[in-house]
């Protein structure tokens, strides 16, 4: 078998066998590219509102506390502390709920896990630490066959060695002039 046929049959199969993954992981560079306009592993929603609390904080409990939600909201308080002589904070299931004491302030946040973000981007950042990380490798080093490989299956005016060694150098150029400027 020649060294043509062998490199597009190799860049064939492993472009068929890691296209999901391709996907997956572009979607998900996409979202963590974008972490500053929004969270792309939860969608975090805020609500105000004021209740009527004791000042004696001894008379505040878990059961006075819920009972006093009742109504605002549908979260229930697990567990709570002081952080400081004006604040009560509290902890629900789906998130946090801070009480300023000595106006009724209440600010209640919670976080739900965004559907398909969520995981796509588990499997970007690998926190597995399992199988995933072998296989994670795998694909990574077959990224880099596949281009490898791709830069030679065209040949003539088109193929690496005119057209295509222009836009290999002009795709080098760019992350090496973002390098200089971004971390200079």
């Amino acid at each position: 078998m020649n060294f043509r046929k062998l490199n597009r049959i190799l860049h064939r199969d492993l472009s068929y066998f890691f296209a999901g993954m391709v996907i997956i992981y572009s979607i998900s560079g996409i979202a963590l590219n974008h972490i500053h306009d929004w969270n792309p592993n939860y969608i975090i929603q805020s609500q105000d509102f004021t209740i009527n609390l004791p000042t004696d904080t001894s008379k505040i409990s878990i059961e006075s506390l819920n009972q006093t939600i009742q109504g605002k909201t549908n979260e229930e308080i697990l567990s709570y502390y002081y952080p400081n002589a004006d604040k009560l904070k509290a902890f629900t299931k789906h998130g946090t709920i801070t009480f300023t004491l000595n106006t009724g302030e209440v600010k209640l946040e919670t976080a739900k896990r965004r559907p398909f973000f969520a995981q796509i981007n588990f499997l970007h950042y690998n926190t597995a630490r399992s199988w995933w990380t072998l296989f994670s490798d795998i694909f990574a080093v077959s990224l880099i066959i596949i281009t490898v490989t791709g830069l030679f299956i065209i040949k003539g005016k088109n193929g690496i060695k005119r057209r295509g060694a222009i836009l290999v150098t002009l795709g080098l150029i760019l992350p090496l002039v973002a390098l200089i400027f971004l971390f200079s």
